[in-house]
């Protein structure tokens, strides 16, 4: 019997602008889910009755509706695992606020909707009362806090280890599909095919090599890998953060000699949804005194404008345009505590579906 598997919502591979360099293509492949260093990722957890949704239950025809909410214990565990991935140094940092708003990532635990998440900056096109991740079963039973880590683990940007094109495993097709289609996954064709079969693009994985001890590798049982030859009888990775899990978070996240870095401050976590040519306007409260850099990420060329509004009227303070090979536009600008700051963004090319967020640090 399979273990319970986590499962990624499908979506559309992303379109990009014809031309590109294949070393544009293959940066805009690669990072186009990652977060900027130094960023704040606020969690959020559902904990009453009042959020839910109606799923069908697994086996038969019917529907029932189940709460998102989790008890303290598994909210429990769940920060744990974010304290964690935190402990190793790396340039995010995980903030727990009160107002789903506030939040990047909102976290439910309906039983019976399975264990997932989004994946890196794709949770910023996710509606503020949805979540972005999910637990499905009991978090605190033995051998369960590795799907916690899991999860975050793609909440980071990691994908599934067992699709790397570098794992060179041969399935048996149909194994798989008969191993998934029953309990506890009841899986279709389409889910086992998006989550198991398919292979990444080189440029997506998580690195170089495939790591059989990945935290992002699912168990297997016996009877569905073929090659390599030494996994006929099953996967068992330890469910813990691999030395290698740890080498790909530091190399997309570094924080010098581990220390945490100036604390990322967004004013703006949806993405911002503007065509080229159009502009939008934002604006900032700065929580402290400091030189901070105020810019754009995203699949895009963008302009950046910082305005100090001064006797109700925007004055201009920095300006600045850092489009092109970044697909970034920076400001550094001193912004003063108890005073109130606009933003204007300007998008002129786009390569990607409108994923720019405006971010401030």
């Amino acid at each position: 019997m399979p273990g319970r598997y986590c499962s990624l919502a499908q979506a559309s591979a992303p379109v990009f602008a014809p031309g590109l360099t294949a070393e544009r293509l293959s940066a805009l492949v690669g990072g186009r889910r990652m977060w900027v260093n130094g960023t704040v990722l606020h969690y959020y957890f559902f904990d009453g009755d009042a959020d839910g949704s109606v799923i069908p239950v697994p086996g038969t025809t019917e529907t029932r509706r189940v709460s998102w909410g989790g008890a303290k214990e598994q909210q429990d565990v769940v920060r744990e695992c974010f304290e964690e991935w935190q402990g190793l140094g790396i340039g995010l940092t995980f903030t727990e606020v009160d107002d789903r708003t506030e939040a990047e990532l909102r976290i439910g635990f309906q039983l019976g909707d399975g264990s997932w998440s989004t994946v890196g900056k794709d949770a910023l096109q996710v509606g503020l009362n949805d979540r972005t991740m999910n637990f499905g079963w009991d978090l605190t039973e033995q051998g369960e806090r590795g799907t916690a880590l899991h999860e975050i683990g793609h909440a980071l940007g990691m994908l599934h280890e067992h699709q790397s094109p570098f794992a060179g495993i041969h399935w048996d097709d149909e194994a798989v599909y008969d191993e998934l289609a029953g309990p506890p996954n009841f899986w279709n064709r389409d889910r086992t095919f998006f989550n198991v079969l398919r292979k990444l693009d080189p440029d997506e994985v998580n690195g170089s090599v495939w790591d059989p001890q990945s935290i992002m590798e699912y168990p297997f049982p016996s009877g569905l890998i073929l090659q390599p030859e030494q996994f006929r009888a099953g996967l068992n990775p330890p469910g813990t953060l691999s030395a290698l899990d740890k080498e790909f978070v530091l190399r997309w996240y570094p924080s010098a000699d581990g220390a945490r870095p100036p604390a990322l401050v967004p004013f703006r976590s949806e993405p911002l949804r503007l065509g080229p040519g159009e502009q939008a306007d934002f604006t900032v409260e700065p929580p402290q005194t400091r030189t901070y850099t105020v810019g754009t990420f995203g699949e895009s060329d963008a302009v950046v404008v910082v305005f100090e509004e001064r006797d109700g009227e925007p004055r201009y303070l920095a300006g600045q345009d850092d489009g092109g090979a970044s697909g970034n536009a920076t400001v550094r600008a001193r912004l003063v505590k108890g005073r109130r700051y606009f933003v204007r963004v300007r998008l002129y090319s786009s390569w990607g579906p409108g994923e720019t967020a405006v971010m401030c640090w």
